[in-house]
């Protein structure tokens, strides 16, 4: 089997209700899909949202970056020489991760089609059904309760509430959604980034004495303040989850190193792909620190690709928080995993197992 064509596509899908978190405000999903054409007319599909204020990719910087960089190195290679085709992946740029992890979702869908098994039984095995939590965005006490409410009503035991926005009410959305939910769901706080180091340990703190028992905390500061992560992993009893500080493989080292977090939020839009997610994984494990694995704002093609990494690496990723397609109001994806509320389980299809992905406009140079 070899890739003979790389193709374009944008797919937008408008969500349930707005994302709002500290960082951003979004209301459709709108993500570049690249198809991988074969010789023998199979498709691998991939997929990578334009997240210029993390990752620092944008559509046309994804799209010029794979057309350029990545294509011309890739076509007439065989698929089966996977390590081969990763590495070129990765040297073919530098940064671009969500470029690059698109093309490789889409090799790795091949590459689980040329086998004719599910990518997770290629990548190791493990049980095909897995448990996420759903997203809180950051917005009024009131909705911020009633979201919780509801998604608690919708079958999800963890809840991962959006704060950073400002100090003292983030205090008082945590309090009240404890509240409310209390020995019904678990919850995670991220601050995408919106504390600094000690804002972060007087919030712990106040909750922590207040009683509100929190799953962990996810990037409470800026994403290269390490020394402030660290700050606040020595005084706050609550588990603190690296995100934005750690990209792949040479972060999750350092970090570890300094013992600056104590769980790592791994995200194949980061890593740049399974191949560095892999890696990332293996080195925590290695060092006995948890992972979560997440996703930026997907649909369920890429999504299904974390899924799969998450399932065989799951002594390792002891959380997920892969909600994507579970805030889109529809799913445009025919085929491979399936996504129902907090529930996720994977099908014995090849590769990720997409058969139709609707809506999709293809891209043409």
């Amino acid at each position: 089997m070899k890739i003979t064509d790389i193709r374009f596509g944008m797919l937008r899908v408008p969500l349930k209700t707005p994302f709002k978190t500290a960082l951003r405000t979004v209301e459709v999903v709108e993500d570049v899909v690249v198809m991988i054409d074969t010789d023998d007319g199979r498709i691998g599909y991939g997929e990578a949202p334009a997240t210029a204020v993390i990752t620092g990719d944008t559509h046309g910087s994804i799209i010029d970056a794979i057309r350029h960089y990545i294509a011309p190195r890739l076509v007439g290679q065989d698929v089966s020489e996977l390590n081969r085709i990763t590495q070129l992946i990765q040297s073919s740029v530098e940064k671009n991760t969500s470029a690059k992890a698109a093309v490789e979702i889409a090799v790795y869908d091949l590459w689980g089609q040329l086998y004719g098994a599910p990518l997770y039984k290629l990548l190791g095995g493990g049980d095909p059904v897995i448990t996420t939590d759903i997203t809180i965005s950051v917005d009024y006490i009131d909705k911020m309760v009633a979201d919780s409410l509801r998604a608690v009503e919708r079958g999800f035991e963890s809840l991962k509430i959006k704060v950073g926005k400002d100090i003292g009410v983030d205090i008082e959305r945590v309090k009240a959604i404890h509240a409310a939910v209390d020995g019904r769901a678990l919850l995670r706080l991220d601050a995408n980034q919106g504390w600094t180091a000690k804002q972060a340990v007087h919030a712990l703190n106040t909750l922590e004495s207040a009683g509100v028992k929190l799953e962990l905390v996810e990037q409470p500061v800026k994403a290269r303040d390490i020394e402030g992560m660290r700050y606040v992993t020595e005084r706050v009893h609550t588990p603190v989850m690296a995100d934005e500080s750690v990209f792949g493989p040479l972060e999750v080292l350092d970090l570890i190193r300094m013992r600056a977090a104590d769980i790592i939020n791994i995200k194949l839009m980061k890593t740049g792909g399974i191949s560095n997610a892999i890696r990332t994984a293996d080195i925590a494990a290695l060092h006995g620190v948890e992972c979560m694995m997440g996703c930026m704002l997907e649909t369920s093609i890429s999504v299904s690709a974390a899924v799969h990494v998450a399932v065989a690496k799951s002594s390792v990723i002891t959380r997920v928080d892969l909600d994507g397609p579970s805030l889109c109001l529809t799913n445009p994806v025919a085929g491979g995993v399936i996504f129902n509320e907090s529930e996720i389980s994977v099908t014995d299809a090849p590769g990720l197992g997409i058969r139709e992905i609707h809506g999709l406009k293809e891209i043409h140079a």
